[in-house]
């Protein structure tokens, strides 16, 4: 018997997902707030699972309530598994969290799942949820995992952790 977190999701350790990443659909309800906007509100997600990280969760463009995201400043990424990433601001009213937002509009064949799909820094906006449980935000400006409390580290981010 899998033991459950008090969100009633099993418990994951980081340490137990793949490399290279993972990902995988869940039915899990994603709400994104910020300026005391509903940003986001999806009724299921993709979660890409990658050694050491906190899972990070991709919402579909019509999920996205319109008008919030505006095309950021700032280069493109590049991830060794899915591609080039590309960010946007999140905008509400004369809130603006920069490049709290990224896409892959060209994912690598492995990855093809995640074109059309957005993920969202919890350290950049008010609030994030899975479900009805607020996830915390992974430590560090790089990466875009959110923490709830099935899901276990340490976690990859956190000053000192970066050559892990």
């Amino acid at each position: 018997m899998t033991d459950l977190a008090p969100n009633g999701k099993p418990i994951e350790s980081v340490w137990d997902f793949p490399r290279p990443p993972r990902v995988e659909r869940v039915d899990w309800r994603i709400r994104v707030v910020h300026g005391g906007e509903t940003v986001v509100d999806a009724p299921h997600a993709l979660r890409v699972l990658e050694t050491s990280q906190a899972p990070a969760y991709y919402v579909s463009g019509e999920h996205i309530a319109s008008g919030y995201l505006r095309g950021s400043e700032g280069r493109p990424t590049f991830c060794e598994w899915k591609g080039v990433a590309h960010y946007a601001d999140v905008v509400v009213g004369d809130r603006i969290a920069a490049r709290a937002a990224w896409t892959y509009p060209e994912p690598t064949a492995p990855f093809v799942e995640l074109s059309g799909h957005w993920a969202f820094y919890a350290q950049a906006v008010d609030e994030c949820w899975v479900d009805d449980e607020r996830v915390s935000p992974n430590d560090g400006d790089f990466y875009g995992g959110w923490i709830t409390s099935n899901v276990t580290g340490p976690f990859k981010g956190a000053p000192g952790t970066h050559l892990w």
